[in-house]
């Protein structure tokens, strides 16, 4: 089976792309977030997923790990290679190993199977609520050579545009927000996610990882968004003086 299309009335919330190969799980979840507002397409295969994504052009992808035809981090590098849209990987591991390979892969959460449909619902309203900037607060930041701007989601260093998802976008911001304090992983996953640290949780070092990379801020000597062990993090206000 190819793809198919629940389409309901436009309310306002958007299109889901998902990608999964159980089409009882797929339908389950299509008729649920339909019930919510939103405009579902749904495919089986992951050697799929990349055409349906250009044509149907979705707000968020709810991506499923293993695919026949193509696996869910191939998918998952292709739509990041083209796109910024939010992606929410399914799992069936607890393994940290398998969330880390997804986010590495592009993925701006994850949901562990069995799926409780209400708690999926939960992350994409979350996953945009964060795209759209907050009327009456500050939009933009700016530390020397690295610049920060909500409002059309744009960061540049030393004038040039650094290419973010939405994730990485909000870690930043929320870092840039508290300059100069330190931010604990019980913090950042409560700001970003909702969910508190367990202690295990390593999605927010792999983020870390990520923007330290794109801000071209030494991994293995970090002054820009330094480690405070045993602590958390904290985005120096000072390291990126022109």
């Amino acid at each position: 089976m190819g793809w198919q299309t629940v389409v309901m009335d436009n309310l306002g919330f958007g299109k889901v792309l998902v990608v999964e190969d159980d089409e009882r799980l797929a339908t389950l979840i299509a008729h649920f977030l339909e019930q919510h507002g939103y405009e579902v397409r749904a495919v089986h295969r992951g050697d799929l997923a990349i055409a349906a994504f250009l044509e149907f052009q979705p707000k968020v992808v709810v991506l499923d790990l293993m695919l026949p035809g193509q696996s869910g981090l191939h998918v998952c590098r292709e739509i990041r290679s083209v796109s910024d849209t939010p992606i929410v990987i399914l799992t069936a591991k607890e393994d940290d190993l398998d969330h880390i390979l997804g986010l590495e892969s592009g993925a701006d959460d994850y949901v562990i199977k069995p799926i409780k449909p209400p708690v999926l619902l939960a992350r994409l309203r979350a996953l945009q609520r964060r795209q759209v900037p907050e009327s009456g607060v500050v939009s933009s930041l700016e530390f020397g050579r690295l610049s920060i701007d909500r409002s059309c989601r744009e960061v540049r260093l030393a004038g040039e545009i650094i290419e973010m998802t939405t994730m990485e976008f909000e870690l930043l911001w929320l870092l840039a927000s508290a300059a100069g304090k330190t931010l604990s992983r019980d913090d950042i996953l409560n700001r970003m996610r909702g969910i508190a640290f367990d202690g295990l949780n390593r999605s927010v070092d792999v983020y870390i990882s990520k923007l330290r990379n794109k801000l071209k801020d030494n991994p293995r000597e970090p002054v820009c968004i330094k480690t405070v062990w045993g602590k958390g993090y904290l985005f120096n206000p000072f390291a990126w003086e022109l």
